[in-house]
This record gives structure tokens, C-alpha cells and sequence, in this order.
């Protein structure tokens, strides 16, 4: 079991990263008012504490997790290889659509961080909305697999 640490959405591409305590994560929407939010395999971003960690670790710097640009920030959950899962958060349903591939934006942030993201999914996960809901800092995160159980 893991828990919801970050919410955070943009309100236009390469836009400023605004952080919340609640959001509503919608079908249509994603994370309510994120730019990228519409319906498709890269509706919702998640990123791994502890992959961020490692990344950071790699670059020699502490860095915000704002700085990955992702929208929602887990810890207690491994995304490595995890294409076709489900993530539950709170009430929200999420299925993980694939790897979040870093790029040449992540180096201007800081110098190294696309290739210290590359390994190990360190960069996150893309998601589609299954069940839309209303998330909180500190909702409960668990992970179930599509082929045994369908959380829908």
C-alpha cells in the first residue's frame, strides 16, 4: 500500500507547475484544469517517489518532484514494468498506459537529469482515466493486476 504525496497540473503546455492538496481527476478532463488532461494514453502522469529519488541521486542534486513536470507523486509503489495495471487512488481508477519517456526538457531543469530518469521507469508512468474521482495528499495508493482483477 502506498500513498499520494503530489497533485499538480499546468494550465498550458510548458507552463508553470501549480500544486494542489485535492483535485478532481476526470474521463474527459484528467487532472481537473491540466492541459494535457484530455482522454487518451497519456491523459494522467504518475511518477514514483522512490524513482525520483534515484534520479536525483544520480544528478547529485535534491530536487523538487514539480521538476519532472508529472501530475501525481506515489510513494510505496514500484511502476517499473507495470503497463496494463491498475493504480486505485482514493476512488480514482487508473490504468498505466505505459513509460513516461524524460526529455531534452528534463536537462533544463538540470543538467543530466534526462538520462539519470531513463533507467528503471525512473521517469514515471502514463495513465488513462478509468474511474474518475476526487484525490487528496495522503489518499491510499494501491496497484492491482488487469489480469486477475478488474477494480472497474
Amino acid at each position: 500500500m502506498g500513498t499520494l504525496l503530489g497533485i499538480a497540473y499546468k494550465l498550458e503546455k510548458y507552463g508553470t507547475i501549480i500544486t494542489c492538496d485535492s483535485a478532481w481527476v476526470g474521463l474527459k478532463t484528467g487532472v481537473a484544469k491540466d492541459v494535457r488532461g484530455t482522454a487518451g494514453n497519456r491523459q494522467v502522469t504518475v511518477l514514483s517517489k522512490s524513482g525520483f529519488d534515484a534520479a536525483c541521486a544520480k544528478v547529485g542534486k535534491e530536487l523538487d518532484w514539480t521538476t519532472r513536470r508529472a501530475n501525481l507523486l506515489v510513494d510505496g509503489i514500484e511502476l517499473i514494468e507495470k503497463t496494463g495495471n491498475y493504480l486505485i487512488i482514493g476512488n480514482l481508477v487508473l490504468e498505466i498506459t505505459g513509460e513516461t519517456t524524460p526529455c531534452y526538457r528534463m536537462d533544463e531543469q538540470c543538467d543530466g537529469l534526462k538520462e539519470a530518469l531513463k533507467p528503471d521507469w525512473r521517469g514515471g508512468v502514463t495513465c488513462r482515466v478509468i474511474r474518475e474521482g476526487n484525490i487528496k495528499l495522503g489518499d491510499s495508493v494501491s496497484m492491482t493486476d488487469s489480469a486477475t482483477e478488474n477494480p472497474v
